[in-house]
């Protein structure tokens, strides 16, 4: 307004002056109006953004800041949320350091509103960079990576020489007092005010990227094409970053954020599911490998209708393909590794099943189908392939596939790719397959030269895919495996269910632990973007993973030979119509068990959340002294058979969204059905209970929000799964499924019980911890 007063100025330039002030006075009222007598939130934006590379083409972005000020009524208080920036040489998430020591070349651009992502420029040109974020110190942590070619593992620790490479996810503990507080710092004076940070590589472009940790304690990215021509200078968007105060909607929102700016990959939420995902189903592979027949089938088959529990849905795994072993003479023993090398020649069935049978059920995979869906009441029949076509790709001078041009080891040309899928989905299709199981996924990460990289060869794979699914197959009907690596994860457009984890091993007993550990940790990234599925052997296994198959998992699945299925577990975990009693999401961590280490640190249990419609389930395991993490140092005097029990409490508010399904009225206690101990106890929402377990012991409980609390089938792991809905009024109403004894928590004895309108016996208990 000065400036407008200032002599030499004209009366036109005056007037504009005088007209742009008052507006902004104007503003300014408004914004502070609003500050004192609203809710609502006020966000600044300011973006610098400076230099060229001259060069290069490179912009340097060397940070941003955003600023939410809430100021409500005439409180005293002004609640400042501090978004992703680089301050004086640190990037700083709500105010709290995180990284220092970042070089000059790191810089941050916006992503949403409190989101942003992290970039580096280099003064090359390469299809791999390696770029310094900064010093990561005394902070806990937990990560993802990649430590088979095909799986990821946890891994947790609290500064960056901890992290592995091919890390994949990063997790941070912060607090509002002081994020590099020590542990009883954060224990006493911030455990209320705890926050989560989230960094998270990503693909951009042509490029994905991946952490790692140096031995000084760098957080480092690196930033790879998988082409030596696709080169780059910079890496834009290579790091997400992300902060909030529940890490599981933290997650969940980053993948949404994520999936609309990038396009590449969608959230669960937006994907169809297949509807074989609330069946018990068996898979081939145990109990046959490769050696899979039809007679064997039948045989699977006809033991699980002996037992009274059928599947409904089957997976034949890999076994029944027209292949070859170039390195594999007849009459010598196979050499280790070279079975990876076998090639398809054919997108028919092999030999195996073209054999008439003996009792005349089948001379083809047509008849077969057929014949099994006719007399075990499958619903649904699956096939195994690769993505490639099989281990090794396919065969170049297959007469067969001679259509089909062949590059390298076999890969099919990415522009071809769609035709060969269509091939086979509409053979299968045509001979009563519903869907298929497409494996070894991950090998696409080492076939993108030639083919504009990694991320692109899988995009294209995966585009092919889902529409010749989509085509031949009409519901979803894809269950992706060995898929972990982010360029899968993050080309996942349309699938929808994929392996939670490496092969279950029965007759490894020590591994059982670290599979379930892997599988929940796995789940915190894995969850929002496919229903994660596992298999293991029911007859081999503890009880401690056949009750983490409800705890984890959307499918119930075997893979146990036939005529040896353990019918007494099954029944806990299947229903009579060979249905299952599936939670809403993948089972994770509890919160307090997000960064602690459930295998070998020898000191706490592993619990884990999930919930129904109207309950929700904690299960505990003992994961402790029965394993060791693959690349991880056992710590002294660390044993694999010490039977040591642990002890660790169990409460309500470990069941993450339980507020949302126990209604308006709630008053914070709730009904805790212990599954093994069979006790029952009336426990307040910050209240817990006690649960001490040994060596590969587990117990699952039941968290029902008392107005009336519905328990569920109290002898299925899952009790809680089979309640419905229920309406609370001068009768109470249940609907259920599946039939068995059905428990609930009452505070008075109700007057009786009907079942479908007719009367029926209850018992009644008064007393709690029966």
């Amino acid at each position: 307004m000065l400036g407008a007063l200032a002599p030499g100025i004209n009366g036109p330039t005056r007037n504009t002056l005088k007209m742009r002030f008052l507006s902004l006075g104007w503003c300014a009222c408004d914004i502070f109006g609003l500050a004192f007598f609203s809710n609502s939130s006020l966000i600044f934006h300011v973006t610098r953004r400076i230099g060229e590379e001259d060069d290069a083409d490179c912009i340097k972005e060397v940070g941003f800041d955003l600023i939410l000020c809430r100021l409500i009524g005439n409180k005293p208080n002004m609640t400042i949320t501090a978004f992703p920036v680089i301050k004086n040489g640190c990037v700083m998430v709500r105010g709290k350091v995180v990284l220092t020591g970042v070089p000059e070349n790191v810089f941050i651009s916006p992503a949403t509103p409190g989101s942003a992502f992290i970039g580096a420029t280099s003064t090359t040109f390469s299809s791999r960079h390696v770029f310094n974020l900064g010093i990561l110190e005394n902070c806990k942590f937990m990560c993802l990576f990649i430590a088979k070619i095909w799986w990821m593992i946890p891994r947790v620790g609290k500064s960056a020489k901890d992290i592995p490479m091919e890390t994949q996810m990063l997790l941070l503990e912060a607090g509002e007092e002081s994020f590099l507080a020590d542990d009883e710092t954060i224990e006493e004076t911030v455990t209320q005010n705890k926050f989560y940070v989230l960094i998270l590589p990503v693909l951009d472009g042509a490029f994905r990227t991946t952490l790692q940790g140096t031995q000084s304690n760098e957080l480092q990215f690196c930033y790879e094409s998988g082409d030596p021509q696709v080169q780059t200078c910079q890496a834009r968007e290579g790091v997400f970053v992300n902060s909030g105060d529940n890490p599981f909607q933290l997650i969940k929102d980053s993948i949404k954020i994520l999936a609309k700016h990038k396009g590449t990959f969608s959230h669960l939420e937006n994907k169809k599911a297949p509807a074989h995902l609330d069946w018990f189903g068996w898979c081939t592979w145990d109990a046959f490998y490769t050696h899979v027949t039809p007679n064997g089938i039948k045989e699977g088959l006809q033991s699980f209708k002996d037992g009274g529990i059928s599947p409904k849905f089957l997976i034949i795994d890999d076994g029944w393909q027209e292949t070859v072993n170039e390195y594999h003479k007849e009459g010598e023993p196979l050499i280790e590794g070279t079975q990876f090398a076998t090639r398809l020649t054919d997108i028919t069935e092999n030999s195996k099943f073209r054999e008439s049978e003996s009792d005349g059920s089948s001379a083809n995979l047509k008849e077969l189908i057929h014949y099994i869906k006719e007399n075990y009441g499958l619903m649904y029949v699956y096939m195994w392939h690769a993505l490639a076509g099989y281990w090794g790709g396919v065969l170049a001078s297959s007469e067969a596939l001679k259509n089909l041009e062949k590059y390298g080891v076999g890969v099919i040309d990415p522009e071809k790719v769609f035709h060969f899928y269509n091939d086979m989905h509409s053979y299968l299709a045509s001979s009563g397959v519903d869907g298929v199981k497409v494996d070894v996924q991950n090998l696409l990460e080492t076939l993108g030269s030639g083919y504009g990289g990694r991320v692109s060869i899988t995009k294209q794979y995966h585009e092919a895919l889902d529409e010749s699914i989509e085509k031949n197959f009409g519901d979803n009907n894809l269950i992706c495996c060995m898929c972990h690596i982010s360029d899968s994860v993050f080309s996942s457009k349309k699938s929808a269910t994929a392996r939670a984890s490496e092969d279950f091993m029965p007759n490894e007993p020590t591994f059982q632990t670290l599979h379930i550990a892997s599988v929940s940790f796995n789940s915190l990234l894995l969850g929002d973007i496919v229903v994660q599925i596992g298999i293991c052997s029911i007859a081999t296994m503890t009880q401690l993973s056949s009750m983490v198959q409800h705890e984890h998992w959307a499918v119930v699945q075997s893979i146990d030979k036939p005529g040896k299925h353990d019918f007494n577990i099954l029944k806990k975990l299947v229903l009579q119509d060979g249905s299952v009693l599936r939670a809403r999401y993948a089972g994770r961590p509890t919160r307090d068990c997000l960064f602690i280490d459930p295998v070998m640190d020898g000191k706490r249990l592993l619990k884990i959340w999930n919930l129904n419609k109207i309950t929700g389930v904690v299960g505990v395991f003992n994961c402790q002294g029965a394993g060791c993490w693959p690349m991880k140092q056992a710590p002294e005097n660390y044993s694999t058979t010490a039977a040591t029990y642990i002890s660790d409490r169990v409460s309500p508010l470990d069941v993450e969204y339980l507020d949302d399904i126990a209604g308006k009225n709630w008053t914070g206690d709730s009904a805790v059905y212990a599954f093994n101990s069979g006790s029952l106890s009336r426990v307040p929402k910050n209240k817990s209970v006690e649960v001490s377990l040994g060596v590969l012991q587990c117990e699952i409980f039941t968290v029902s929000p008392i107005k009336f609390a519905p328990i569920g089938l109290i002898n299925m792991y899952n009790s809680g799964g089979a309640v419905e809905e229920y309406i609370l009024k001068d009768t109470i109403t249940i609907k259920a499924r599946g039939c068995g004894l059905f428990g609930a928590y009452s505070s008075v004895k109700p007057s009786c019980c009907k079942v479908d309108k007719k009367d029926e016996e209850f018992t009644y208990c008064s007393r709690m911890d029966y």
